[in-house]
């Protein structure tokens, strides 16, 4: 089942397999049987380590969604309550043990990631504690979602630590890299940009210091951990992801490693039938290395794909033609065998060229191509320090508000904020168009510095860029010698930052690195004797790179093109707090977006 997590450089099923060594811990600690009750944001991070039938194997009868009332009627001797440590979630929890009549039953709470003091003095104030039997938590930190891809998932990651001030990502962060640690070996080298970078940094360091009687003796598998803040590089989430996967993901979301795409698209029409039947429910598919086809061209720019996509029709085709060939017994029985895996690939085929369609008619469109101009215009500087007619017209035909947002910001970051009367522009349009209650998220887009108003101070950008060459001309899409091509001519900040640090080093760009925000660091774990890896000629290093705040498609893809190149002499493995893309990463900002979003 998860064969693609041990493809890596890193066995990524070894975190997997520790998960699920806990979960069943736990799950048999309930004797008898068991229905459980989901808090709904978890069932996609929990599938990711466990499938059904896992759960089946311990007693696991019945499953249901958390809600108010009364809980449906199962006929088992266990409920257990997997959910996050919120008090919403706990007021939801007493009306269901209340409304249960039944007193033979022993309820079991399992907080994820970890128990709550607040969660738990409000279930004894609700008068509902003493009903449970265990009181748990299940340390879920990393999630691995490929061979080279970790996230916790944190859906508010960003907003608390940069809005909110509250650090508790932090603490599950390198609570999560310490886990990581046990497993896979202390980390020697670390490195980090960002507030919230040293914050973790010293946590770790602390944790580490707190059990120094137990040394790790596991030869690390990681040479350097680099932590980035997401408030280092602020533009790259805002623009358009321009690689298969970025598109599908700004396009219809992919979530938990699944996305949910129109189902006309998909429908098998038999010949001589109308269109009657057509299916309502969206078509959900799986996305991972797993599918040969994805992990050949999800990483490529979206203009490279059909390309691809038509070399490999042909190939499929030329396999199935094999079989007029085939003329022995054991020609036939050998074109018999290859045949679930060649069927198999035509669907795959089938899927990712119905998908490319669906993202082809959004990227020829003018809307489209548009946007797409004024971006590459406010990443080269042009006209960044006035009012843009293209937001202004956005504006006035009420355009999807989070487009509007996405540009504002960008514009802002480009030019180290806006003069007075073009911000006070912008804001005064979009509350009159919008409505007033948009103020709250313009507020909250000031906090976190991707919308704030100009000060004295010069902009940095145009150095920043010059220096790191985050603007290549003439990009090349069909055979990448650049990571810019994952946005067709600009390389992610971050990314750049990451290439630096392997070579030559963070000291040849140390003028840069103090106009972004927050500081810079480097630290040093001590291995036990006898642990010091002894490198083979011509090995790789290893290094794990951690964004905190999120982390978009299109800066993995740019990382995993890194890895690949032959000479530099580093792989790497991505982890973050959450897998996000402009889009969301703004609605996590708006207060209460999904009831004032048309």
């Amino acid at each position: 089942m998860a064969a693609h997590l041990t493809n890596g450089r890193v066995n990524l099923n070894i975190l997997r397999e520790a998960a699920r060594k806990e979960l069943r811990e736990f799950l048999d600690k309930c004797a008898g049987s068991k229905a459980i009750v989901w808090d709904e944001y978890l069932t996609g991070p929990f599938g990711l380590i466990a499938q059904y039938s896992l759960l089946k194997e311990h007693e696991v009868e019945k499953m249901f969604t958390l809600k108010g009332g009364r809980l449906p009627p199962a006929d088992v001797k266990n409920i257990i309550f997997f959910v996050r440590p919120r008090l919403e979630l706990m007021d939801i929890i007493a009306e269901n043990v209340f409304s249960d009549k039944s007193n033979s039953r022993d309820y079991h709470i399992l907080f994820v990631p970890r128990r709550s003091m607040l969660c738990e003095q409000r279930l004894k104030e609700q008068g509902v504690l003493g009903s449970f039997t265990n009181v748990d938590e299940y340390i879920l930190d990393l999630i691995p979602y490929d061979g080279d891809l970790l996230s916790m998932e944190s859906e508010g990651a960003f907003r608390e630590c940069y809005l909110e001030n509250d650090q508790t990502t932090l603490y599950h962060t390198a609570k999560g890299l310490m886990t990581l640690q046990a497993l896979y070996g202390t980390i020697p080298q670390i490195y980090g940009k960002g507030d919230c970078a040293r914050h973790v940094a010293n946590m770790m360091l602390r944790m580490k210091r707190e059990f120094a009687g137990s040394q790790n003796q596991i030869l690390p598998v990681f040479d350097t951990l680099l932590l980035l803040d997401r408030n280092v590089d602020l533009l790259t989430p805002l623009a358009t992801q321009l690689t298969y996967e970025g598109l599908i993901d700004e396009t219809y979301g992919i979530t938990n490693g699944y996305v949910k795409l129109p189902p006309e698209k998909f429908a098998q029409k038999k010949q001589g039938e109308g269109s009657k039947d057509l299916p309502t429910e969206p078509k959900k598919l799986q996305l991972n290395s797993a599918e040969e086809l994805y992990a050949e061209i999800r990483d490529k720019n979206f203009n490279a794909v059909g390309a691809a996509l038509s070399k490999k029709a042909k190939i499929i085709s030329a396999a199935f033609e094999e079989r007029h060939n085939a003329k022995t017994v054991g020609e036939i029985k050998q074109f018999v065998s290859q045949l679930p895996h060649m069927q198999a690939a035509r669907s795959s085929l089938a899927n990712h060229t119905s998908i490319a369609e669906l993202i082809k008619d959004l990227t020829t469109s003018e809307a489209f191509f548009d946007n797409l101009t004024v971006e590459q215009e406010f990443m080269t500087g042009v006209d960044t320090d006035k009012v843009n007619t293209y937001i202004e017209d956005c504006i006035s035909q009420k355009d999807d508000l989070i487009k509007v947002l996405r540009l504002m910001c960008m514009q802002s970051v480009c030019n180290n904020g806006l003069k007075q009367k073009v911000l006070d522009f912008y804001k005064r349009e979009i509350l009159q168009t919008y409505g007033y209650e948009h103020m709250l998220t313009l507020n909250n887009l000031e906090k976190t510095g991707l919308l704030k108003l100009q000060t004295n101070s010069r902009n940095n950008y145009p150095t920043i860029r010059k220096t790191l060459k985050l603007w290549m001309e003439d990009a090349n899409e069909q055979t990448p010698n650049d990571i810019s091509y994952v946005y067709s001519g600009y390389a992610p900040l971050s990314v750049r930052l990451t290439q630096v640090l392997a070579r030559p080093g963070w000291r040849s760009i140390e003028e840069v690195l103090k106009m972004l925000p927050g500081p810079h660091f480097e630290e040093r774990q001590q291995l036990p004797a006898g642990l010091h890896k002894k490198r083979q000629q011509g090995e790789n290093r290893t290094t794990l790179v951690f964004f905190l705040g999120g982390v978009t498609y299109a800066e993995i893809t740019a990382l995993r093109f890194l890895s690949q190149m032959e000479d530099s002499g580093m792989e790497y493995i991505i982890a973050t707090t959450k897998l996000i893309n402009g889009s969301s990463w703004i609605k996590s900002l708006m207060d209460h977006p999904e009831t004032q979003i048309p």
